[in-house]
């Protein structure tokens, strides 16, 4: 038995299917690597890294169903991670598309949810989304 203490409601784990395991190992590992996540489990078909008591896992399951992620459909539209400050957050943009991740809404970056709202939106190349939020921006 752990002697780990969860509260109700915190987040166990978020899982992602995937259509390409190594690639998707290479972009959500370099990026969850910088937000703090630390390499977790490994097996043919997944990845998972872990935060504190959180994890995030990809996985190209043999269940997985044709056609590409549409973040517009009903489902999951994206993924949100605190970066400590504005800083931190533009060092990731500024590197993020050599790891396979493209800035959304340029135009409107850093304040593309509103102008209190200092964040990143990035793309990854199987059509994730991720917004990065700076210090303690509401979401």
């Amino acid at each position: 038995m752990s002697d780990v203490t969860h509260r109700t409601g915190e987040l166990h784990h978020v899982e992602l299917w995937v259509p390409d395991v190594e690639r998707a190992d290479a972009e959500w590992g370099w990026l969850l690597g910088r937000l703090g996540y630390a390499p977790y489990q490994r097996w043919e078909a997944g990845r998972s890294w872990r935060l504190g008591p959180t994890y995030v896992v990809v996985e190209r399951s043999p269940d997985l169903v044709g056609g590409p992620h549409e973040r517009r459909r009903p489902g999951l539209n994206h993924l949100a991670f605190h970066v400590a400050g504005r800083a931190e957050l533009d060092a990731l943009v500024a590197v993020s598309p050599r790891h396979g991740w493209t800035l959304m809404f340029p135009e409107l970056h850093p304040y593309a949810g509103g102008e209190a709202h200092y964040a990143a939106y990035l793309e990854n190349g199987d059509g994730f989304e991720v917004e990065l939020v700076a210090g303690d921006s509401p979401s």
